[in-house]
């Protein structure tokens, strides 16, 4: 299914968010039951290359179900449905269908530094040394590269560098390079896939709890200097530790306390409660076009208690959660009229926060910039923000135009199948005719 341990995409190998939309701005000043369910008519007639993207991967059977969701401002969403929550499954997808989010957990972790750096409790140059001791130290191995020389780096890790990829660190269960493999060598890999044990896609090496996985990191050795390039990594997950560290709290009730109760996003956690599996959506993996379930909603890995909770890879979220979510982004922190995010806060994540001089060159945000977890548009594509998820989850928002949207399937690689992109420029086809309409 992939050529790595666990297979969640790495932004180099595609690009996310860029160009799909930018020319949209630059114009602007069981298989039978999941066939027959119907789109809504009014939002298919509003998205029809959205709603023809979606019909075709559900009739071609790669997909038992697909939702989108769509918002502008602070209207209530609107969205496509269509197909069951597993292929067999009576159950229809719904907005509270239950998705593996992994990677669109990271703007969740960066929204929530960024509420903290408003708040003084941090800032984006504290260290991350200062709060584990065991990265004061860290050697080099440039580029990753197997029997490269390891030699010290008198540059410290920051939170600026965790919040941006520029870390440094490899990311075990994704690279190939001589880094990432030893860190999945050891069990450095903050996600979880299945219970099931899976050639080349389960790591070898159980995910250790949270001390152990800090020590062993700090054992392997950076791929470059902090602030140097751009390249996926763990950082979040480690951003997460950092945060539970100098807050005193588990990063689950950081987030509650501070976003999923003030949002009302009561279906949003690192763990699926026994009572909501039936919700959980089934996860698969794609080998020869032919989708296999990997993760049964009824026998998750979701359903277990995490070796730690992964402030980069670790949420489960409903559509419906999710577009919340996405309207404080839009909306600066306002949500249903009422502000529940200081402004501040969200400016800052949505913002670009790459240090400068840090190269982005050949991956997924080239000529883009990157915030608090997510790609941040620029240029002509200024406003955008977004991120996607391994699992063929995917949302954005473009705050110049009070645009939110998202997307929700269930599968891996999500390379297998060019579904993210299909959405974007089928999005960037819908939205073109709306916005024409609002300019006359």
């Amino acid at each position: 299914m992939t050529d790595v341990p666990m297979p969640f995409a790495d932004p180099s190998r595609r690009a996310f968010l860029g160009g799909s939309l930018a020319s949209l701005l630059l114009a602007h000043p069981g298989l039978a039951r999941a066939a027959s369910a119907a789109l809504a008519s009014d939002v298919a007639a509003d998205w029809p290359q959205v709603a023809d993207l979606i019909r075709r991967y559900v009739a071609e059977k790669k997909l038992p179900g697909v939702v989108a969701t769509f918002g502008w401002g602070s209207a209530p969403p609107r969205s496509l449905l269509l197909g069951s929550q597993a292929f067999g499954d009576a159950a229809a997808v719904g907005l509270d269908s239950l998705y593996r989010i992994y990677s669109m957990t990271k703007p969740v972790t960066g929204l929530l530094t960024a509420m903290l750096i408003t708040e003084r409790k941090l800032s984006l140059d504290t260290r991350l040394a200062d709060v584990f001791p065991a990265f004061a130290a860290m050697k080099v191995q440039d580029g990753g590269k197997a029997g490269a020389p390891l030699r010290p780096t008198d540059k410290p890790i920051t939170v600026r560098h965790l919040l941006t990829h520029t870390s440094g660190f490899g990311y075990g269960g994704i690279g190939r390079d001589a880094v990432s493999l030893e860190l999945t060598r050891r069990g450095v890999v903050p996600g979880a896939v299945s219970r099931q044990i899976i050639p080349g896609v389960t790591s070898p090496t159980p995910t250790p709890g949270p001390k152990e996985f800090l020590r062993r990191a700090s054992e392997v050795p950076l791929m470059f200097d902090p602030g140097v390039q751009f390249r996926y990594s763990m950082s979040l997950d480690i951003l997460g530790l950092m945060l539970q560290e100098m807050t005193g709290k588990p990063l689950s009730r950081l987030m509650q306390e501070r976003i999923f109760v003030p949002l009302g996003m009561t279906s949003t956690g690192f763990r699926v409660r026994e009572a909501d599996a039936g919700r959980l959506t089934t996860n698969y993996g794609v080998l020869g076009n032919m989708p296999l379930p990997i993760d049964p909603g009824a026998k998750s890995v979701f359903l277990d208690a995490p070796a730690f909770e992964f402030g980069g890879a670790g949420l489960v979220s409903s559509p419906r959660d999710f577009d919340r979510f996405a309207q404080v982004l839009v909306n600066d922190g306002k949500l249903d009229g009422k502000k529940v995010i200081d402004p501040a806060a969200v400016r800052l994540a949505v913002s670009n926060l790459l240090p400068a001089g840090a190269a982005t060159k050949g991956t997924g945000i080239e000529s883009a910039g990157y915030g608090a977890g997510g790609r941040v548009g620029l240029g002509d594509d200024a406003g955008m923000f977004g991120w996607s998820g391994a699992a063929g989850t995917l949302f954005f928002v473009q705050r110049r135009i009070g645009l939110r949207a998202a997307l929700f399937a269930q599968f891996m690689p999500p390379e297998i199948y060019p579904l993210q992109k299909e959405f974007l420029a089928a999005a960037r086809l819908d939205v073109a005719p709306m916005l024409t309409k609002k300019a006359a």
